[in-house]
């Protein structure tokens, strides 16, 4: 993990009214202090932290503070309110024996968020369902867990999983990942210029329905434009995009462009902004990377550290191939190796190529909220699944996030749409419908 630096930009002229009703300026200080009364009083709302089952047992779990980007001492610590943790799983083949395999991984990870909350820590974090859940479990002080499904691989070929994985908890769902699922194209055809499905598959066009009628929002993030524009046109409900960027400031295929981000608004859907450093800003984020690689391996290598290939996604998923013993030794390693790195990093090469931050994230959202309208803005930052920003790199540095946005002007309205109304306004919508369709209207 980075270095924990709360945001110092230079202090903005803001405006207050004093007793007599002459503005005078608001001090840095005293911008920071309001921002902190905001970051109190409103639901922060998290919409994608990937988990492992194995942090999630007697001897391991989110009581403790992991070296994970999300657990509930961060989340206090920060002022998180709510996590939505996903059943997550990789794109695999297309046969019965892989969708076995997918659904075996997506219940082993439901089970998991039901064993938190239910007998680890109920007393701290409580399974919400609805929006109404979500107020109520942060007025009694606890914090939130909610579920979304990232891929429907898992669903295989009978729908009737959709069902049961709302019966679970789910409330969100993605038709793909990266790779082509049975139900939609992925982003990632763009790479490959394989497009098998042309969008969505028969199956995907019904899995839309099933969607709608049970009450999960249709997520779209990871799918191909096409699949999205395609669910977009048929769904009856809002959709979401979970954990997706503006594509016109940050060129990737995981973004969503202008078209899309139009059709989400028409449909009353919402964009979670995310935190992804190589989504947000491509350019900035490789510039920093390769100079902060440099110093990291050479101090790896000083420490003797065996440091695996290809990122933080790369890594995340060694580890969750290692045995709990082997995983607990390389964390420690590891952080070592990033402790002394970090100080290296922070004097030698944020100078000269900064990384990716804070700022940039509410860039997005500045982009997003002028073209689209702030109804249809949210934010999620990919924790523990390769997202974070300078600032905003793990759950205890959230607030920086809401400073960041008061330093931009908005309001504690907005800030509250931004954090978590919007995306609780379209759950309720979403299961509106489904009561709807399910009473047959």
């Amino acid at each position: 993990m980075r270095l924990t630096r709360l945001l110092t930009l230079a202090p903005l002229a803001a405006l207050v009214a004093c007793g007599g009703g002459e503005p005078v300026a608001e001090t840095d200080a005293q911008l920071v202090e309001r921002a902190r009364g905001i970051h109190e009083r409103v639901i922060t709302l998290d919409t994608h932290d990937d988990i492992s089952a194995a942090d999630f047992t007697a001897e391991r779990n989110y009581t403790m503070d992991l070296p994970t980007q999300v657990n509930l001492p961060k989340m206090e610590a920060g002022g998180l309110d709510v996590s939505w943790m996903i059943v997550y799983t990789g794109q695999g083949p297309l046969t019965e024996e892989g969708y076995a395999n997918a659904y075996a991984n997506a219940i082993e990870k439901f089970d998991a968020i039901h064993r938190l909350t239910e007998e680890i820590a109920p007393d701290r974090v409580e399974l919400a369902l609805t929006s109404d859940d979500v107020r109520r479990i942060v007025a009694e002080g606890k914090k939130v867990a909610m579920i979304g499904v990232e891929n429907a691989y898992p669903v295989g070929t009978d729908l009737i999983r959709i069902a049961e994985f709302q019966e679970r908890g789910a409330r969100y769902m993605s038709l793909a990942h990266n790779g082509h699922s049975q139900l939609a194209d992925s982003n990632t055809g763009e790479g490959s210029g394989e497009w098998p499905h042309g969008g969505l598959s028969d199956l995907g066009r019904q899995a839309v329905a099933e969607m709608n009628r049970v009450g999960i929002m249709i997520d779209l993030s990871h799918p191909s434009k096409e699949a999205n524009l395609e669910a977009l046109s048929l769904t009856r409900a809002p959709v979401i995009a979970s954990h997706s960027a503006a594509r016109s400031l940050g060129d990737h295929s995981r973004n969503m462009d202008d078209e899309q981000l139009m059709a989400l608004a028409e449909n009353g859907g919402v964009i979670q902004t995310v935190a992804f450093r190589s989504y947000l800003r491509p350019d900035k984020n490789a510039a920093h990377n390769a100079a902060a690689q440099e110093v990291l391996e050479q101090v790896a290598m000083e420490m003797g550290f065996d440091m695996p290939e290809g990122g933080r996604r790369a890594m995340f998923q060694a580890m969750q191939a290692m045995s709990e013993e082997e995983r607990e030794t390389f964390q420690a390693e590891l952080a070592a190796v990033q402790a002394a790195a970090d100080e290296r990093i922070v004097d030698e090469v944020d100078p000269i190529a900064p990384p990716v931050s804070v700022s940039d994230l509410v860039d997005h959202i500045d982009y997003l909220v002028d073209l689209i309208g702030i109804e249809h803005v949210g934010i999620s930052s990919d924790f523990d699944g390769g997202g974070g920003v300078d600032g905003w790199d793990d759950a205890s540095e959230t607030f920086n996030v809401t400073l960041e946005l008061v330093r931009r002007g908005y309001t504690e309205e907005e800030i509250g749409m931004i954090w978590s109304g919007n995306l609780l306004r379209v759950l309720d919508q979403v299961q509106a419908v489904a009561a709807e369709i399910q009473a047959g209207r």
